[in-house]
């Protein structure tokens, strides 16, 4: 394909900003949904000046965020294509959508194909954003099948959602410009060659798809004010067209001002997208030679976890890693405020694994800033940490959470924070909170339930033992004698706490999800979440009990380990195309509805998580089953999709057909635990050994580290 070039630079005008459009009197619009969550693809300049990331599927463009991470300002960008016969399709509808990683999966750079289902035409759409601007940069090309391209016309759809919100924002036309604002929010849309028409308007009320569908053309200069807007603007053919292929570029920028937002989409197209694809690449480029070389067949899978994880780390609040850049199947009955956070917000445990993914590929720098962000902004004066935040740190959920509070424990010790600033002011806080609250949690690691969970109790002892040879090195050998008598109590009475025997699953001890009390044998009831029953705790198990191995606090050869791996393994595994996949536990309701529906947070069916599988494999790692183990990370590279993102549940056999079973559902794609959780399994094959086991909690307590 040829590309041509036509661009136009307008230079700033006030008077283009000012509020002459006619305004629209009718309502605010219907309520705002946010998209899919199960992203293909996920992105950002690796450089700090641009605070700009974007998110892609079904096709389409989806949430834009700007200037944090937390904060999604676009529902969706697609086009609306009118065939020569006046039909009008929509990408997301009536084409067949792929996409393809660019640049050799070398940077985060993604080119969508969407082929009309009637086979009639193709779009292709690549997109990059600019490394010194707050613009994203959409290539586009189009071709007609059997009749000329200029036959059909063009119009881009876009659904801006400002500030996290749908509503609020006000959205008018300058000139060629498309622009929206919500406060400090602000919005550009701008195409080369220039918009030939383009509209607003309020999304549902004032139907754009309505004026083309009657033959006429979208209303001009007008301004849509405090809504849930949408804007249309139409592409002007190219100057040049060859082979049939008809080429676009769309600029979006984002700042505080329109005005600011319109200049910088300008500056971008000015350059030239290949110019900044080029730049684009290059700052992913040399991020990638430092990471380490693992087996062939999962190196590229590898590089794109770990440029994943690089980009989910916000750009103001440095070491605030988000926990996707989405929003679990669109997040409830509407967007309209700004009060969702999905998980585009900040989890400690989540914030550990990370670190540890980072330490394994050698990024020390990225591990201690996500150390200092866990412990000079979310954690509280009493030494706990909040169950979520958003990225400048204000709390979101408020349970508490225990392995929350020590896994940032171990992680300082495997950093080597001994200093006294660390010791006195963070490190000391966190041991003392475990020491007065736990064992037991409001919530274990699946944010539901409280009690005794081998999961967090193997979580509280690591954070007790090494926060305890932090304090000898601060002298403070009262606190350490403290911490260690604790822990060891803990690794003594773990068993008697969380092991039934008297269970339904077959002669013999084994461990449960959670035990409401200290009597694993007592029948007390739990109920599940989201409407799930009420059942005796003694029937629900979990994979948790493999915290114990992986922290040190028991051995993998363990005689109740395994036997709990065989109950387990009888209840919650399920073999898929690409090798097992494990429930979280049974009679789980996180997940989409048993007819295939979204989630709703009244009643779902659990699916297998992607995470477990590679939590069994360094499971058996600690066996030296590397066989084994290297199957599980062959498995979790088949649960990637097309463009390497990892979700966060897989679809099992229920509600859809034997061929989507171990794909991604509409769970959080991609989910930063799942691309850490590959990271370091697959460092840990290629060292032989767990490297994220803390060393001084498995030479205490007689674990091998292989």
């Amino acid at each position: 394909m040829s590309r041509c070039v036509l661009i136009l630079i307008l230079l700033f005008n006030p008077c283009l900003f000012g509020s002459s459009n006619r305004d629209l009197k009718s309502g605010r619009g219907a309520d705002a949904h946010w998209p899919t969550a199960a992203k293909v693809g996920f992105g950002t300049a690796y450089d700090l000046r641009s605070k700009v990331w974007f998110t892609l599927a079904d096709g389409m463009l989806t949430e834009v965020f700007y200037p944090t991470l937390d904060k999604p300002n676009v529902q969706s960008l697609q086009f609306l294509i009118v065939t020569p016969e006046g039909k009008i399709e929509r990408e997301h509808a009536d084409t067949l959508h792929s996409v393809e990683l660019q640049d050799g999966g070398r940077s985060l750079s993604f080119r969508q194909l969407n082929r009309a289902k009637n086979g009639q035409y193709i779009v292709y759409k690549t997109y990059v954003t600019d490394p010194a601007r707050n613009v994203l940069l959409i290539d586009v090309s189009f071709r007609a099948w059997n009749r000329d391209s200029n036959d059909y016309k063009l119009y881009a759809l876009y659904d801006p959602s400002l500030n996290n919100s749908g509503m609020h924002d006000s959205a008018w036309s300058e000139g060629d410009a498309l622009l929206a604002s919500d406060e400090n929010v602000a919005s550009a849309l701008v195409s080369q060659p220039a918009f030939a028409e383009n509209s607003s308007g309020y999304s549902g009320e004032i139907d754009l798809l309505t004026q083309l569908r009657s033959g006429s053309r979208p209303t001009p200069d007008q301004r849509a004010n405090d809504g849930n807007v949408a804007q249309i603007g139409r592409l002007r053919s190219p100057a040049i067209v060859m082979k049939n292929w008809l080429r676009f570029t769309l600029a979006l920028g984002f700042a505080k001002t329109p005005a600011e937002a319109f200049n910088q989409a300008r500056a971008s197209l000015a350059d030239g997208f290949n110019v900044i694809q080029r730049k684009y690449s290059a700052t992913w480029h040399s991020y990638i030679q430092s990471l380490p070389n693992i087996n062939a067949v999962h190196q590229r899978q590898f590089n794109i976890a770990a440029m994943t994880l690089a980009a989910l780390e916000d750009k103001t609040y440095r070491g605030a890693v988000i926990a996707s850049p989405s929003v679990p199947w669109g997040g409830g009955p509407n967007a309209n405020e700004a009060t969702v956070s999905g998980y585009h917000a900040v989890w400690s445990r989540d914030l550990y694994h990370i670190a540890t993914a980072f330490l394994a590929i050698g990024d020390r720098s990225a591990a201690n800033r996500v150390l200092d962000y866990l412990f000079k902004t979310q954690q509280k004066q009493d030494g706990s940490f909040p169950q979520n935040t958003w990225v400048d740190g204000r709390p979101l959920g408020s349970g508490l959470q225990m392995d929350q509070v020590a896994l940032p424990l171990v992680l300082a010790h495997q950093l080597g924070r001994f200093d006294r600033h660390t010791w006195s002011n963070h490190a000391k806080r966190a041991a003392d909170f475990i020491l007065e609250h736990g064992p037991a949690t409001v919530q274990e690691r699946w944010e539901e339930e409280s009690g005794y969970s081998p999961s967090t109790i193997a979580a509280e002892i690591a954070g007790l033992i090494c926060a305890a040879d932090i304090a000898r090195h601060n002298g403070d050998t009262n606190s350490a004698a403290r911490y260690e008598n604790t822990a060891d109590n803990w690794a003594r009475n773990v068993e008697r706490w969380t092991a039934t025997s008297t269970g339904p699953y077959g002669a013999g001890r084994y461990y449960l999800r959670i035990s409401e009390d200290t009597d694993p044998d007592d029948g007390d009831k739990i109920e599940i979440n989201s409407n799930g029953g009420t059942y005796d705790e003694r029937e629900i198990v979990d994979a948790g009990f493999l915290e114990l191995v992986r922290l040190g606090v028991k051995r993998a050869d363990d005689p109740l380990v395994r036997k709990s791996i065989t109950v387990v393994d009888g209840l919650i595994k399920v073999a898929t195309p690409a090798g097992d996949a494990w429930y979280r536990y049974n009679k789980d309701a996180y997940g989409e509805r048993t007819d295939g529906g979204a989630y709703d947070g009244r009643s779902g069916r659990g699916r297998l998580w992607t995470l477990l599988t590679g939590e069994r494999g360094q499971y058996e790692i600690a066996l030296r089953d590397t066989r084994a183990a290297r199957s599980r990370l062959h498995t979790m590279l088949g649960f990637a999709n097309q463009a390497g993102m990892l979700p966060e549940q897989v679809w099992d056999h229920g509600a859809r057909s034997s061929e989507a079973t171990g794909l991604g559902t509409g769970s959080a794609t991609p989910l930063a635990w799942s691309m850490a959780q590959f990271i370091r399994l697959a460092v840990s094959l290629q060292r032989g050994y767990n490297v994220d086991t803390p060393g001084i909690v498995a030479k205490r307590y007689s674990v091998q580290r292989y």
